[in-house]
């Protein structure tokens, strides 16, 4: 079985989550791939393009794989998951069903209007610690990946916090509730479950038993 786990919107690989987990698999000897899903270009993401690079790091003897993915990386991780049968398991933190809606909504409709016409619009990137474009071919990209897609039944593990003030937790119950491979563990935090990380872990080792 083969590891990847793939960081949240304006996040990276050295994100709290990722380098917990990524210590937590290396202290039982398990590797765990972790790519810079900004590749060098944030301006440039796509969620169709972390799936084209996410899909690379597969090796190519089909090696089954299990992808862990936060919020934006949960999100890609479903979608990946349901094009690739090299996916077989998915563990999905806070995943961020219905993201546009969320995040355009607080951007306000001119600030939007703004990003289509300018095409980049600045935002806070919480890896780098300062504000970078992003362009607006995110936007048109995401809207194609659809929830209602995601119908491949893949042993699926949600675990996401009941205080989410980012992604709603009822995204992740509505997904859950059509979807009898999902299993979704509540639990009593926010977005970042920084304070539920051994629970998470706990969660994911009994899902993927290892060791």
């Amino acid at each position: 079985m083969q590891y990847i786990y793939l960081h949240g919107f304006a996040s990276s690989p050295n994100s709290a989550k990722a380098q917990d987990i990524g210590d937590r698999f290396a202290q039982i000897h398990t590797k765990l791939k972790i790519p810079d899903l900004n590749a060098g270009d944030f301006s440039q993401l796509t969620i169709t393009r972390q799936i084209t690079q996410v899909a690379v790091e597969f090796s190519n003897d089909s090696t089954p794989v299990t992808l862990i993915g936060s919020s934006l990386g949960g999100l890609t991780s479903a979608h990946l998951g349901q094009q690739d049968l090299q996916v077989e398991r998915l563990v999905l933190l806070a995943p961020a069903f219905g993201f546009l809606s969320h995040w355009l909504p607080k951007l306000g409709d001119e600030e939007v209007q703004r990003w289509q016409q300018e095409k980049d619009i600045m935002v806070y990137h919480y890896g780098e610690g300062r504000k970078l474009p992003l362009n607006y071919n995110f936007v048109t990209d995401a809207a194609q990946y659809q929830e209602e897609l995601l119908q491949r039944p893949i042993p699926t593990l949600i675990l996401h916090g009941k205080k989410d003030e980012v992604i709603p937790i009822e995204g992740s119950r509505d997904f859950a509730r059509l979807r009898p491979w999902v299993e979704l563990v509540e639990l009593a935090s926010d977005h970042a479950l920084a304070d539920v990380m051994e629970e998470i872990w706990q969660a994911i080792r009994l899902f993927c038993q290892l060791p």
